[in-house]
C-alpha cells in the first residue's frame, strides 16, 4: 500500500494510503484528544471530541479525525481556538446528562471521561441536561448503571461487531436514548453471557463487576468462618498493572504475599485446579477416544468446559449441541468442591463452615458460582468471586502496599501446581495441558513439539488447529496406532460460532476442541486491569508472561504435580465416583430470554 503525504500542524507527515486524519496523526506523534474511538474495536464518531479543522481542501464544519480518511496533500490543524472551543462544547454536552457523582464512582480517578475533562480544561458545565434517572440493573456478574452513560457506544461495538452476541444496542433518540438490551430487559434475562468486555471497553462507571468485595470482608472478620482463597492464573500476570507495573509483570509472589496480608486462613492456587481440571477432563476425551476406536457410540468433538461465558454462550445459542461439552466443572469450582470435602474433612471442618473466595480475570465466574449446579449437599462450592480489580481495590481498602510487598508462597498441600496449568490463562493453553498428558499416557513419551508447546494451536489468530499423528503407541493402545488426532482451539465467540455451526450441521473435523469465551483468552478476560495501551499489544505481552511462567517450572505437565497424585491415592483416581459427585457437573438448555422478574431491577433513588 502506497503512502501520502499531508500537513498537519505545519508539520509534513506520512501515513500508509487509507488511514484516518487520527492515526495519520498518531504515526506522527501529533496527540488527538478523543473518548469513543478505540482501533480495532469501536469506529462511530459519537463524541466528537477528535474534532479537526480541516484547511484542504477546505471544510465548513470540524472534522472527526477518527472517521475522515487521509488524503493527499490535506491540510489540517488539531488545535486552532475553534476546535477547542469545539472540544470542549462537545465534553460539556456530554457533561450535561452525566450522573456527577465522581467521588463514589468506581471508576474515580481511573476514568477516561474524567481525564479528558482534565485535558480540555473543563471544569464546569454551563448546560443543564433533561436528565431522567434511569433504574440501576445489577444481573449476579455486571451492573449497569445507564445514569452514567455517556453514549460512546462502545460496549454496543465490543458485544456486536467483536463477541457477535449483540446483546446490548441503543434505543430512542436525543436526550431519550439509551444502551440497553432489548425491549428493556434486564441483562439477567438476556442472552448475556456476562463475559465483561463490555466493562472493560466502557470508558465511565455505566459498567463494572457487581461487587462482592463487602461479603469477602465480612466472611475474613467472621471468626465462625475458615476463609480459604484461590487466585487463577491469569491473574498474577494482571494484577501488578492494577498497581502501574507494565503489562506483562508476573507478580505470582507478591499475589501470594497479598492474599495472606488480606487475613485469609488459607491461601491455596487455582492452578491446583487446573491440573485437576487437567486429569479429569484427559480422563473424560481418553474415555471418549477409546469408545470411538472401538466402534462404539460417542459425541465428538468434545469441548473444553473452563469457560462459564462459553458455557453461557452455548447453552442460549447451541443448547441442542451441550452433550459435545466435557462434563468437568471449572478449574476454581473443582477446587472449591475439593476444599469443602476432601480438605475441610482432613481439617475437621464442616463444609458449611468454610468460605471459599476466587480470585478470578472474569465476570462470569460470578454468575458461575450462584448456578445451583455449582454445589454440593446443599452448599455452593464457591461463595465469592473477586475480579482482579477487585482484589486490587481491597488491598488499598487495607492499606496495603503491594509494590513493597516480598515474594511468598502459596500454601500446602493445594498451592503447588506445574507449568501446564499456568497455561491455563491464555487461549490455546488448556488444549496444550490436555495434550501434554493425554498424548504422554497414549505413547509413553512427550508431545513431539519443541519445548512443549503446540506451536499450530499458540499465538492470538481467532482460530487455529493441528493434528496429532499417534505413532508407536502403548500396547493398551494398539489399535490407536496411526489415527490423526485433530484440534481446534478459539477465543472469543466470533470463533466459537464459526466452530459451532461445524458441530451443529455435523461436519466438524474435529476430535477436541477448546473455547474461550474471551478474545486471548483469561489474560484479557473482563475483570482485568484495563489496557493502558494498544489491547493487541497487552494480549501479546500478558501471553507471553504465562509461557514463561510455565518453562520456569520443573514439571510442566499435570500429572506429574505431587500433591495431586497424593490426593488421588485418598480419592480414587479421576474419572472415580467421588470425582463425578463433586468434580463433573450438567448444564441447562436455555431460551434467548430467561424469565423476567422483578429482582433484576434496583431502582435509583
Amino acid at each position: 500500500m502506497a503512502d501520502i503525504k499531508l500537513t498537519i500542524n505545519g508539520k509534513e507527515c506520512i501515513a500508509p494510503e487509507g488511514s484516518t486524519i487520527l492515526k495519520a496523526a498518531e504515526l506522527n506523534g501529533i496527540h488527538i484528544p478523543k473518548l469513543c474511538y478505540m482501533e480495532g474495536i469501536h469506529q462511530y464518531g459519537a463524541c466528537r471530541v477528535c474534532v479537526v479543522e480541516q484547511i484542504l481542501p477546505p471544510a465548513k464544519n470540524l472534522q472527526a479525525s477518527c472517521m475522515v480518511q487521509a488524503r493527499e496533500g490535506m491540510v489540517i490543524e488539531t488545535n486552532t481556538q475553534r476546535v477547542q472551543e469545539g472540544r470542549r462544547a462537545m465534553f460539556e454536552l456530554l457533561l450535561s446528562n452525566h450522573d456527577k457523582k465522581c467521588l463514589t464512582c468506581a471508576r474515580n480517578q481511573d476514568c477516561e471521561f474524567q481525564a479528558l475533562g482534565r485535558e480540555l480544561g473543563v471544569e464546569d458545565s454551563p448546560y443543564e441536561g433533561d436528565r431522567e434517572l434511569r433504574p440501576i440493573d445489577i444481573s449476579e456478574s455486571i451492573t449497569r448503571d445507564p445514569n452514567k452513560c455517556i453514549l460512546c457506544r462502545r460496549c454496543v461495538s465490543m458485544c456486536k461487531n467483536i463477541q457477535e452476541t449483540s446483546v446490548l444496542t441503543a434505543e430512542n433518540r436525543g436526550f431519550q436514548t439509551v444502551i440497553t438490551p432489548a425491549f428493556g430487559l434486564p441483562l439477567g434475562n438476556t442472552s448475556c453471557a456476562f463475559c465483561g468486555q463490555c466493562v472493560v471497553v466502557c470508558p465511565v462507571g455505566a459498567l463494572k463487576e457487581t461487587s462482592h468485595k463487602d461479603r469477602v470482608l465480612q466472611a475474613i472478620r467472621d471468626p465462625e468462618k475458615y476463609v480459604v482463597v484461590q487466585p487463577a492464573p491469569a491473574v498474577r500476570v494482571g494484577i501488578g498493572e492494577c498497581f502501574g507495573l507494565p503489562a506483562g509483570t508476573c507478580e505470582t509472589g507478591k499475589l501470594a504475599a497479598l492474599l495472606h496480608r488480606l487475613g485469609f486462613d488459607d491461601v491455596f492456587d487455582t492452578n491446583w485446579g487446573a491440573d485437576l481440571t487437567i486429569m479429569e477432563e484427559g480422563t473424560e476425551f481418553l474415555d471418549r477416544l477409546r469408545e470411538v476406536i472401538r466402534g462404539g457410540s460417542t459425541v465428538l468433538p468434545m469441548m473444553t468446559s473452563c469457560s462459564p461465558g462459553w458455557i453461557q454462550f452455548i447453552e442460549h445459542h447451541y443448547p441442542d449441541e451441550l452433550e459435545h461439552l466435557s462434563s468437568c466443572k471449572s478449574p476454581h469450582q473443582m477446587f472449591g468442591a475439593v476444599i469443602k470435602s476432601y480438605y475441610a474433612k482432613k481439617i475437621g471442618k464442616k463444609p458449611e463452615d468454610m468460605y471459599v473466595v476466587s480470585i478470578m480475570p472474569c465476570t462470569a465466574k460470578k454468575t458461575e458460582c450462584a448456578r445451583p449446579e455449582m454445589a454440593n449437599d446443599g452448599v455452593p462450592n464457591v461463595d465469592a468471586v473477586l475480579t482482579t480489580r477487585e482484589l486490587a481495590d481491597l488491598a488499598r481498602i487495607m492499606g496495603i502496599d503491594f509494590l513493597s510487598l516480598p515474594e511468598e508462597e502459596f500454601d500446602a498441600p493445594l498451592g503447588f501446581s506445574t507449568g501446564a496449568a499456568d497455561i491455563f490463562g491464555v487461549t490455546g493453553g488448556v488444549m496444550e495441558a490436555a495434550l501434554r498428558t493425554v498424548y504422554e499416557t497414549i505413547t509413553g513419551r512427550e508431545l513431539p513439539f519443541p519445548n512443549l508447546h503446540v506451536s499450530p494451536i499458540v499465538g492470538l489468530d481467532e482460530i487455529r488447529e493441528a493434528s496429532i499423528v499417534l505413532e508407536n503407541v502403548k500396547p493398551e493402545w494398539k489399535d490407536a496406532e496411526g489415527m490423526e488426532v485433530k484440534i481446534a482451539v478459539t477465543s472469543g465467540f466470533a470463533g466459537a460460532r464459526k466452530l459451532m455451526e461445524q458441530v451443529a450441521d455435523g461436519t466438524s473435523p474435529y476430535h477436541f476442541i477448546e473455547v474461550m469465551g474471551c478474545p486471548g483468552g483469561c489474560i484479557t478476560g473482563g475483570g482485568q486491569p484495563r489496557p493502558r495501551e494498544n489491547i493487541e499489544v497487552v494480549r501479546q505481552k500478558r501471553s507471553d508472561a504465562m509461557y514463561g511462567e510455565d518453562e520456569r517450572k520443573k514439571l510442566r505437565k499435570s500429572h506429574e504435580n505431587p500433591s495431586l497424585l497424593r490426593f488421588y491415592e485418598d480419592w480414587g483416581g479421576p474419572g472415580s465416583h467421588a470425582s463425578h459427585e463433586y468434580l463433573h457437573t450438567t448444564y441447562v438448555k436455555r431460551g434467548k430470554y430467561n424469565e423476567l422478574t422483578d429482582e433484576n431491577f434496583v431502582v435509583n433513588k
